[in-house]
């Protein structure tokens, strides 16, 4: 079985977010989750996507598509679903629009003239709510604004100073770990747009076993709301890591948004054991 490691979010390799792709060609259905989790956990990947074609519908093809980190299955992920998509195109299994059926409902992957994929995410809902008891701490630095992301991504969003402390931040990842349900997304506005992104974040999930991830595709749902709101436009760019970076064009279109990036296949590999 073919394991594609596929660098997304970036047109450079060792740039980006990495994701293990398997897709399971000849199959009908998903393997047991206690083997796609061992699996998931050998790779030690930010996200291993598993992905299976579903009968013709008439429209785009149909894939079933799941995520993993090491520890657990999330409900959405968007580096590994441009990563699949990326797959399935260079690969000639798609050339067109492709349905990803998944556990946050129909996602759609696109591709463009210039090589990237626009993804059609739900958008996340801004929710009021207080910061816990030792953020500031866990963080290293005070909170401008604090809002949660809503169940189906699980983050709580931090807004703080500048993009210079973005990039200094050295979080307590242990106490992050206990302060919200999937993670935290740290953000600020771009000191220089001129430099080709509106706004900066990065993503703390060390409950789900990845101390830091570096472009996070599903954190852009609720980014792209809060920063398009605050600058006064629907189509942002953002800038996201910390050792490794990428950029994610965002488009708001009420309750679903368009994530568009490149991404680059690194590795392949074969493993050896079967489901």
């Amino acid at each position: 079985m073919q394991i594609r490691t596929v660098d997304a979010f970036t047109s450079v390799p060792f740039h980006g977010n990495p994701a293990a792709i398997l897709l399971l060609e000849d199959a009908t259905a998903f393997p047991e989750n206690s083997w796609l989790q061992y699996v998931a956990a050998e790779l030690n990947l930010a996200e291993t996507a598993f992905a299976h074609p579903l009968p013709p519908t008439g429209g785009s093809p149909l894939w079933a598509l799941r995520w993993f980190t090491p520890t657990d299955e999330v409900t959405m992920c968007g580096h590994a679903t441009l990563a699949t998509a990326h797959v399935l195109r260079t690969t000639g299994l798609t050339t067109g629009p492709v349905d990803f059926s998944t556990r946050s409902g129909i996602l759609t992957a696109a591709p463009n003239a210039d090589g990237s994929h626009t993804l059609d995410f739900p958008t996340a809902p801004l929710l009021p709510t207080e910061a816990p008891d030792g953020l500031a701490e866990a963080l290293g630095t005070e909170p401008l604004t604090v809002l949660y992301t809503g169940d189906q991504v699980g983050d709580l969003l931090v807004e703080i100073t500048s993009e210079k402390e973005i990039r200094d931040l050295a979080p307590d990842l242990k106490a992050l770990a206990a302060l919200s349900r999937r993670g935290v997304i740290a953000t600020a506005l771009a000191e220089d747009p001129a430099r080709g992104y509106d706004f900066v974040s990065r993503c703390f999930f060390p409950a789900y076993g990845i101390d830091e991830d570096p472009v996070t595709g599903s954190a852009h749902t609720a980014l792209a709301p809060f920063w398009s709101e605050r600058l006064g436009r629907t189509e942002l760019t953002g800038f996201q890591g910390g050792r490794r970076t990428g950029l994610v064009r965002t488009s708001l279109q009420g309750d679903r948004t368009h994530l568009t990036g490149h991404a680059v296949t690194v590795l392949e590999s074969e493993l050896l054991v079967s489901p």
